[in-house]
């Protein structure tokens, strides 16, 4: 017999009527509650076996009261109606005494939200363990028979999120996600890839982790090759790694004060203005918010209640907006925009493999591992590849190669795409695999 299991997760009409009740037991000026739960399992394994199975299950309400510029916010993991009560006076008691806000805005009016449904599958919501393993040992056994130790984790996950305050703002969504990420080791060589999607089926787990022990074969005695500038093609696993830096830092109040790439300034250094409408990037970067893409069905609003809806972020290789937050926009008489996330990029119908038959030269890698900030004025960036660097010459791999830290402003990288292939979704990104003309390595490190 089948296992099934039926999620308790709460219901949006439940979750609602909860958001309803706190507020209509408000006595503060204003009121925001945000209800959050799920439901995620984990299998991991190492090795070529099943090491740990974890469930959780979460649940958290939180109510911020205001009282003129002055608010607080408390929390609670229960559900009862006692609990709620006294999550809502503790937060009037420290609203009252809270200092005034210097950056008040006033709750968000009620807000207009696409007509969609965020992906949600039931096979993903209702897994079982037994599936999840069955699903993990078959990568295993793909795993021994080649002769190789696979690492890894398999998660499943529903969730929703509720909010709502005393101006009549209500929204609700629910939608579900898998994750697969799989290493393969054999004789110093290692490979690695992971996916997502809203189907636990949607995933080919098979696939991937046939190219990974491939890869991970392929990987075994690296050569030194000397640091330098090198064109570089990106497996789109490693430009997931990269791309969302430059997003993240697309932020308008940053680039207005002077503290980001997208910042304008005279001669003095003092800031006058952005770059929103310039020619930053290769023509061929194209990038959006897009929650409603298929592949990510992402939900309908923001933690704040704010729509997350379609925007182009970058056309043509020229950025379109910055990222407004409430008070910002307020400020700079803008629209807010809410998080520029999730992330789709736009590619083309080449294959990675044919990228790398039109380069005459070069380095092919896997994933950049460790990425963090050198210098966030310019978004200068440092990392290491990892889990299979590759030599290119005449158009095909020709070895192996040691591992390289490299030290890169990512706006120039993205100037420097000349090439894109197929997209693939990693987390919530949604990116094509990219050559780069030329691309920074600092030194050799001792990652694998």
């Amino acid at each position: 017999m089948t296992q099934t299991t039926v999620p308790i997760l709460i219901s949006e009409e439940d979750a609602l009527s909860v958001v309803d009740s706190a507020i209509a037991q408000s006595e503060a000026e204003g009121v925001f509650v945000s209800l959050s739960a799920g439901e995620s399992s984990l299998s991991r394994f190492s090795e070529n076996q099943i090491t740990q199975n974890i469930s959780r299950n979460r649940f958290k309400l939180t109510i911020t009261s205001y009282f003129g510029k002055r608010s607080a916010s408390a929390s609670t993991s229960e559900q009862t109606p006692e609990a709620i009560a006294q999550t809502l006076r503790r937060s009037e008691e420290l609203a009252r005494i809270a200092p005034e806000d210097p950056e008040w805005v006033p709750l968000l009016e009620p807000q207009v939200y696409d007509a969609r449904i965020p992906g949600f599958d039931e096979a993903t919501a209702t897994i079982t363990p037994l599936t999840r393993g069955e699903k993990v040992q078959q990568v295993c056994r793909l795993s021994r028979k080649a002769g190789v130790e696979g690492f890894g984790t398999l998660s499943a996950e529903v969730s929703l999120q509720a909010v709502g305050n005393s101006l009549g703002l209500r929204a609700c969504n629910q939608g579900t996600e898998a994750d697969f990420s799989f290493t393969a080791k054999v004789d110093g060589g290692s490979s690695w890839n992971r996916r997502t999607a809203w189907a636990i089926d949607r995933i080919p787990m098979p696939e991937i982790a046939h190219k990974v022990i491939d890869r991970a074969f392929a990987s075994q005695n690296p050569r030194k090759v000397s640091p330098d500038s090198y064109p570089v093609i990106f497996d789109a696993a490693a430009f997931a790694d990269l791309l969302p830096w430059v997003i993240w830092n697309m932020d308008a109040r940053a680039a207005d004060e002077g503290r980001s790439f997208m910042s304008r300034t005279d001669d003095s250094g003092k800031p006058v203005g952005n770059y929103v409408g310039e020619q930053l990037f290769s023509p061929l970067v194209q990038v959006q918010r897009d929650p409603g893409h298929p592949w990510l069905q992402s939900g309908t609003f923001f933690n704040d209640g704010l729509s997350n809806r379609y925007l182009k972020l970058i056309e043509n290789g020229i950025p379109q907006t910055l990222s407004y937050s409430r008070y910002w926009a307020q400020q700079q008489d803008k629209t807010p925009t809410g998080t520029l996330y999730p992330i789709a990029m736009t590619g083309s119908d080449k294959s990675l493999s044919d990228l790398i038959a039109a380069t005459p030269r070069g380095i092919l890698v896997s994933r950049a591992w460790y990425v963090r900030y050198v210098n966030p004025r310019t978004l200068e960036v440092t990392g290491m590849t990892r889990d299979g660097t590759f030599w290119i010459e005449d158009g095909a791999i020709a070895y192996p190669i040691e591992n390289l830290r490299f030290n890169q402003r990512l706006p120039e990288m993205l100037h420097q795409i000349d090439a894109l292939s197929t997209p693939q979704r990693f987390g919530g990104c949604v990116v094509p695999g990219v050559r780069v003309k030329a691309f920074n390595f600092t030194s050799i490190t001792e990652s694998v």
